[in-house]
């Protein structure tokens, strides 16, 4: 069942990302590319196209990020939903961030902060 939800989530990560095109900003592009992490595991990786992968210490991420006016968006991610003992997911309700320097403050969707990631 997992592994069926698992080719579900890919195949429509990979059928959305056929149909819409995504682009970020050059110039603030090249600040969010990179690997950001924390010391509890959760990593995200922005690279060039706008495709996003990463963990939350326990499932794996993949998706898309943009970026307008300094605010990262990311968009159709999909997750793996392997159950952890002791791993705090939150990275998993990533939906904007936004970068200061050598950290970026990760939102939800009601723009509350739920964590920090460092380059």
């Amino acid at each position: 069942m997992k592994k069926n939800l698992y080719m579900v989530s890919v195949a429509a990560l990979l059928a959305g990302s056929f149909m819409s095109g995504c682009s970020s900003d050059a110039e603030a592009g090249e600040t969010a590319k990179g690997t950001w992490a924390d010391t509890a595991g959760s990593e995200l990786v922005l690279a060039d196209e706008g495709a996003l992968s990463g963990t939350d210490g326990c499932n794996r991420l993949m998706g898309t990020w943009s970026e307008t006016d300094g605010v990262i968006t990311f968009s159709e991610v999909a997750s793996t939903k392997m159950f952890c003992d002791g791993v705090d997911t939150w990275l998993s309700g990533l939906a904007t961030a936004e970068i200061d320097g050598d950290t970026m403050t990760v939102l939800d969707d009601a723009g509350t902060t739920i964590g920090t990631l460092e380059r």
